[in-house]
C-alpha cells in the first residue's frame, strides 16, 4: 500500500464519527470534502459498501403482508377487552 501524504488521523477520526449520522442522512457520501481527499476514507467506505450491499441479499427487506396490521390491531383489541373484565 502507498503511503497517503495528505492523511490526517484527526480529520480522519471526526469524518468518521460524523458516519452514522451521515448514512442516516441519506445523503451521498462520495460528495464529501473528505472522502474526496482521503484515500483510505474512500477505501473504508467501498468496504462498507460492499458490506452493505452483501447484507442487503443474505436479508432482502420483506414488507410485511396487509393482513398482518389487521390481526395485529385484532389482537390489540382482544387484549383491551380482556383487561377491561378484570
Amino acid at each position: 500500500m502507498t503511503e497517503n501524504h495528505h492523511h490526517n488521523p484527526e480529520a480522519c477520526a471526526a469524518f468518521q464519527a460524523q458516519l452514522p449520522e451521515l448514512i442516516g442522512s441519506g445523503n451521498t457520501i462520495a460528495d464529501h470534502a473528505h472522502i474526496q481527499s482521503c484515500e483510505l476514507c474512500r477505501a473504508l467506505m467501498a468496504d462498507l459498501e460492499t458490506i452493505a450491499e452483501a447484507a442487503r441479499q443474505l436479508f432482502p427487506v420483506v414488507e410485511p403482508p396487509d393482513a398482518l396490521w389487521a390481526q395485529i390491531e385484532s389482537a390489540i383489541k382482544q387484549e383491551e377487552g380482556h383487561a377491561a373484565k378484570e
